[in-house]
């Protein structure tokens, strides 16, 4: 019976051991797919603008309210670089997160020449920020525009009547929580989220009218929610110029005396691990394989959780998306 207890007490021991080997062979494993990416990658860190260089930062995919980046841009101003090329491509997204990045894009604006380039689309939200600029450049084919703002949301009254299902609720007015998407908005309601979004139409036209110096009918012809290509939106003074990151270091070279051999170098507006999101799934599969699947879940899960977050888009939106007719 004693030697059945040693055996037992000595099997444990091996398998604390083994897997304590085996979280490190993770974290190694982990730790150099991460310098192996940064190797390649060959960017500056997190933070780190190069003295008397060109800064690049990209914005790209669907614009949240994000303090990091806000952080980073704020350091960048602070920086030496000579000059900021901002890539542009994206659709748009809330109001409140598009107005934040126009604020700190304008704030380094105000220390360091900077120049946009819409690469695919600078759409509603994206434009906002884009306008930080003093001079915006897009190719004859990027999608530039859709001027206005959007309140969207879902009603599953007729579903769930289809269903039997009844939502009651207990509030203290009639506008608390409207619309709910259980049962039709009421006219008051509706007329209370008309009023926000024209009041946000109001603030991004008068953004347009003054970055942009568009008045009356230039301005109501650009207005109307619709997205222009590049060749469209230079007619109508949405963009200064056509062409890419060349015509970008050339007009920096022309209007603020910036030499153009100066290397481009790439910013980032957040961590390299941000940006390394295969890392969660291959830490997953690489701890599922060693046998702790309990702990390939949980880092399983933490990636797409952080995925669903960054979709999941509350509040005012100035957002392009054709699907959507807006």
């Amino acid at each position: 019976m004693s030697l059945e207890a040693d055996y037992i007490v000595d099997r444990r021991r091996m398998r604390r051991k083994l897997t304590f080997w085996r979280i490190f062979a993770v974290v190694i494993a982990i730790a150099a797919i991460a310098g192996i990416a940064s190797v390649l990658n060959g960017n500056g860190r997190f933070g780190d603008a190069g003295s008397g260089q060109i800064a690049r930062i990209t914005i790209s995919g669907l614009i949240r309210g994000d303090r990091d980046r806000v952080e980073a841009l704020d350091t960048l101003s602070k920086s030496q670089v000579r000059a900021v090329i901002v890539h542009v491509d994206s659709p748009g997204g809330t109001t409140a997160g598009s107005e934040q990045l126009h604020d700190a894009l304008r704030r380094v604006a105000e220390k360091k020449p900077m120049v946009v380039v819409v690469d695919g689309m600078a759409a509603s939200g994206a434009y906002i920020a884009a306008m930080a600029s003093d001079h915006i450049i897009a190719m004859d084919t990027s999608l530039v525009g859709s001027i206005g703002v959007l309140f969207q949301y879902p009603n599953f009254g007729d579903l769930l009547k289809t269903i039997g299902v009844k939502v009651e609720e207990v509030k203290s007015s009639p506008l608390k929580a409207a619309p709910n998407g259980f049962e039709p908005t009421s006219p008051e309601a509706t007329a209370a989220l008309d009023a926000i979004v024209k009041d946000s139409y109001a603030w991004f036209r008068g953004i347009v009218q003054d970055r942009r110096r568009l008045e009356g009918e230039a301005l109501d012809r650009v207005a109307d929610g619709r997205v222009f290509t590049g060749r469209q939106a230079m007619d109508l003074k949405l963009v200064d110029e056509i062409g890419d990151e060349r015509a970008a270091v050339n007009w920096l070279a022309k209007a603020k005396g910036i030499d153009p051999d100066t290397k481009v170098r790439d910013y980032r507006l957040r961590s390299r691990l941000d940006e390394l999101s295969f890392l969660h799934l291959g830490a997953a599969a690489l701890l599922d394989s060693m046998g702790l699947h309990a702990f390939a879940r949980q880092i399983g899960e933490a990636g797409t959780l952080d995925t669903i977050d960054r979709l999941n888009l509350d509040g005012l939106l100035a957002l392009w998306h054709p699907s959507a007719n807006n």
